[in-house]
């Protein structure tokens, strides 16, 4: 330093903005391929103009109702699956039955339990697009008991009843932690319609999973007091699933049937 004034070398100073040039030129690189992986992971879905869709656990076909309807509307051909419920095996045979009458690209549906069938018959040719609602999605061979385990129990399970090796869902469990957000009348029609499970349905486990090679989208319930929605979370990230969150119940296919019809047509690949 001299009379107050600062001399720099002007090889440091080459030095240090060839270092900065890098930096930047790192920078600029790394948003292009974070660009690139966000614009990847954009699936366009495939035209399809059938839709199967398949209930879960303590009820059959008539939940999809309210949904069932929008489809048509939109010019589907839909198809619910009544399931036995009495295991893996025999649901995702009555599920096969179903996608062999299906002409051409499908989309294949399912609500909570069925999550686990339509992991297994998604692999079908047919099958274009998996859509889960609240539900299960198991990896192949995986104890999905066990992973539930690491979440929270949720109160609906204090409600499950049993008679002769099968599983029901007593009323007040029913109306107040399995359809809390639907209309009273309405959830006391979808009561009376619930189709008892095998006991030893839960412990089913698929031998593949269609998810990792299938586009698949999800549907969280948010105030579902059925399947835990942070469990919910976690499998529709683990399959990189297109997500939407709904402020639901477990039966958001009823109390927001028309978010969950959207859902399927973007599936579809039609325009909403």
């Amino acid at each position: 330093m001299t009379g107050g004034r600062v001399y720099i070398n002007d090889e440091d100073e080459d030095m240090k903005m060839n270092k900065l040039s890098r930096l930047l030129l790192a920078a600029g690189t790394l948003l292009v391929l974070s660009a690139g992986t966000a614009m990847a992971s954009e699936v366009t879905p495939v035209k399809a103009n059938n839709v199967v869709l398949v209930h879960g656990s303590w009820a059959d076909g008539s939940s999809w109702s309210e949904v069932i309807s929008r489809l048509q509307a939109a010019g589907l051909n839909v198809t619910a699956v009544q399931n036995p419920l009495t295991s893996v095996a025999d649901d995702v045979a009555a599920t096969q039955r179903v996608l062999n009458q299906q002409d051409g690209p499908t989309v294949l549906v399912g609500h909570s339990y069925a999550g686990t069938v339509v992991s297994e018959a998604g692999v079908d040719p047919k099958v274009s697009a998996l859509v889960y609602v609240a539900a299960r999605a198991p990896d192949a061979n995986e104890d999905f008991v066990a992973l539930s385990a690491q979440y929270p129990t949720m109160p609906v399970r204090a409600g499950v009843q049993e008679h002769d090796g099968f599983l029901t869902l007593k009323q007040d469990a029913f109306l107040k932690y399995f359809a809390s957000d639907v209309a009273h009348d309405k959830a006391l029609t979808l009561f009376a319609v619930q189709q008892p499970i095998a006991k030893t349905l839960f412990a089913g486990r698929t031998t593949v999973a269609a998810w990792h090679d299938k586009p698949s989208w999800y549907a969280v319930s948010s105030e579902d007091q059925t399947i835990n929605p942070d469990l919910q979370r976690f499998l529709a990230k683990r399959m990189g699933a297109t997500t939407i969150e709904l402020p639901s119940s477990h039966l958001s296919l009823v109390s927001h049937a028309q978010e969950v019809a959207d859902l399927i047509l973007q599936a579809a690949g039609r325009k909403l």
